[in-house]
């Protein structure tokens, strides 16, 4: 899907109102969260690389937001190929 932000995917389905927003920079492939019930979160979190998403990953403890769901490079790559 794209919109005036750019191209994005839901990476919780059953909760329309997260996007994950997805684009190749010069450091790789990067993701950037939007919450409709967290507007400032646009705002305060920039475009993160998925290499460092990758590092980051290892602090995740199995509670609350799981990065291997909500960062899916596949997907994202998929999205970015097929952009209209």
């Amino acid at each position: 899907m794209k919109d005036d932000r750019g191209v994005y995917y839901y990476p919780f389905p059953q909760n329309m109102r997260v996007r994950m927003y997805v684009c190749e920079t010069g450091e790789g492939l990067c993701f950037r969260l939007w919450n409709a019930d967290d507007p400032g979160l646009w705002e305060e979190h920039g475009w993160v690389p998925y290499d460092a998403i990758k590092q980051a990953r290892v602090t995740y403890k199995g509670e609350g937001f799981d990065p291997d769901r909500a960062y899916d490079p596949q997907a994202a790559r998929e999205l970015l190929r097929n952009r209209v």
